[in-house]
């Protein structure tokens, strides 16, 4: 039973596109089109129980993932503070959950559906089911994209276009203290030290440090599209 919890890599190897990866794909999916089919049976106050109980799950996982990486000696300043995208992400899932504040929402869109959905078909993950990273990992992911359709579709919230510009705001905020902690503990939080030593899209968009400003445009673009398709319709 340790071993489900354990550091060994090589016993849970994970492979991309595999059949458990696959698995979690499709209930993505299906919870996500379950959602949809059912956001009027949603609206009744009983599931107000359900947001905060969600919220909470999420705050024990995440619990249980850093105590995890203590415990197998994997807990390092430089990489182990939740101040990646999905990490980000995954704070705001609960902040909402709890508060129902739609100025979350209007960052949590475009966070949640840029950030948590590549990771969820590009995982950078080494362990695979059933290993509890695992569950960890597609838990926190998957569910952060449930949340954002479950306050689009159940609750009703939608972006305006002041929407893209507080994200717009709140990354410009965000960026510079996160370089300054990146700076102070060796790390390369958000990859705002420099690139991914794998391949990735961001060797598409220039050396350092212009890749950081084609990072930001396009991350923009892009919320300009999910702005267009979450709108509100006249």
């Amino acid at each position: 039973m340790m071993g489900l919890f354990g550091g060994n890599v090589q016993e849970y190897n994970f492979e991309m596109f595999s059949v458990s990866h696959f698995v979690i794909i499709a209930l993505l999916i299906l919870g996500s089109f379950f959602i949809f089919i059912n956001r009027d049976k949603l609206r009744n106050k009983k599931w107000r129980k359900a947001e905060v109980g969600v919220g909470i799950s999420l705050i024990v996982i995440e619990v249980s993932y850093h105590l995890w990486m203590v415990i197998n000696d994997m807990w390092d300043v430089s990489h182990a503070i939740p101040l990646e995208l999905c990490s980000i992400s995954l704070i705001l899932s609960v902040l909402i959950l709890l508060t129902r504040k739609k100025v979350i929402y209007e960052i949590l869109l475009f966070t949640a559906l840029l950030g948590a959905s590549q990771a969820i078909f590009t995982p950078l993950l080494n362990f695979d089911f059933p290993h509890f990273r695992f569950f960890h990992f597609f838990y926190t992911h998957v569910m952060i994209i449930w949340v954002v359709f479950y306050f689009t579709w159940v609750q009703g919230y939608r972006p305006t276009i002041w929407s893209v510009v507080k994200l717009f705001v709140f990354l410009n905020i965000l960026m510079p203290i996160i370089m300054l902690i990146n700076k102070a503990v060796d790390g390369n939080y958000m990859f705002l030290s420099h690139k991914p030593n794998s391949a990735s899209l961001l060797n598409l968009l220039g050396p350092y440090p212009w890749y950081i400003l084609s990072m930001e445009f396009l991350l923009i673009t892009l919320s300009l599209i999910v702005w267009l398709v979450f709108r509100k319709r006249r």
